[in-house]
């Protein structure tokens, strides 16, 4: 059974990768520091698989802890990097405690990696590299540019790092640019875990729906958009977890070394005040919300072509 080491794999997509990898006959090496996610989610993959799952603790930006779960698993064929720090407003208030997580943990992946003879890595990048882009439909070929937050810039340095990392011969690698991933496994038992205040849309909506919110924040009406809200390409997250298991499949049958990169999203575009009224047509639910002035690093509008 080819195995796949998978950072940040109790995380929101990196959980639901895991139970897609198990169904795909692959075995996931997964490690996680627990910063984001709690190790319940552990149990919570089990309990889908029908099975324990291998799990490290591990703290990615010391490059011994990487070592030795390498060490451990001498027969690992790739790695699906997510472990991350995410939030674009928390990056905006903390650049430093982003540019030195996001970046310092996946060089000391890439280090490690090579001392250890791995060569495919499928890379969490995200739509954020193109910044604020002149035409909002945006494919592969759109120019990478300054992002909006230093998440965006962490993710677009990212990518820098494993472009020339690549070229000296030694890695496979595929950075997949994701969009706005939603939605949750069809058996509920895992999906985007929430402390505290959402992060996100959909859990926001969702928690308002269920009375656990007052009402939802919409964070500016005044872009230029349909209907001034932002605009944004949500896709459900198995999508995005599928992906990663075909991207890690086409890199362990390959037999070159090369990068390249691909968007994921549907292709279409839904506002903010869309999405809201999405839900109440679909729920019969009403959901209160009031109007804030825009966010720091929010993007006007973005979408897959």
């Amino acid at each position: 059974m080819t195995q796949i080491l998978v950072t940040g794999g109790l995380g929101y997509i990196g959980s639901h990768t895991v139970v897609e990898l198990i169904n795909a006959g692959y075995e996931p090496i997964v490690i996680d520091n627990l910063s984001e996610s709690p190790i319940e989610v552990k149990a919570r993959i089990e309990k889908i698989v029908g099975r324990e799952i291998i799990f490290r603790q591990v703290e990615m930006c010391d490059k011994a802890a990487i070592d030795a779960v390498l060490t451990e698993f001498p027969k690992i064929a790739g790695s699906i990097h997510f472990a991350a720090f995410l939030l674009v407003n928390e990056s905006v208030t903390a650049p430093l405690k982003y540019y030195y997580n996001n970046l310092l943990s996946t060089m000391n992946l890439l280090k490690s990696m090579e001392e250890h003879g791995i060569r495919n890595l499928v890379y969490s990048s995200s739509c954020t590299v193109y910044g604020t882009p002149e035409n909002p439909h945006v494919d592969e070929s759109a120019p990478v540019q300054p992002a909006e937050s230093p998440y965006g810039n962490t993710k677009k340095m990212g990518e820098e790092i494993l472009r020339d990392f690549t070229a000296t011969g030694v890695m496979n690698t595929l950075s997949l640019r994701y969009f706005n991933p939603i939605g949750a496994h069809p058996s509920s038992i895992i999906g985007e875990f929430q402390d505290g205040e959402p992060h996100h849309l959909v859990p926001y909506i969702t928690e308002t729906a269920i009375g656990k919110r007052k009402e939802l924040k919409v964070f500016g009406t005044d872009y230029n958009t349909r209907d001034g809200s932002c605009l944004r390409d949500y896709i459900h997250v198995i999508d995005i977890a599928k992906a990663h298991i075909l991207s890690v499949q086409h890199l362990v049958d390959s037999e070159e070394n090369g990068y390249d990169v691909i968007n994921l999203g549907s292709g279409n575009g839904s506002t903010v005040l869309e999405m809201i009224h999405a839900f109440e047509r679909a729920t019969n639910i009403s959901i209160p919300y009031h109007v804030a002035p825009r966010r720091a690093g929010d993007v006007p509008a973005v979408y897959a072509n």
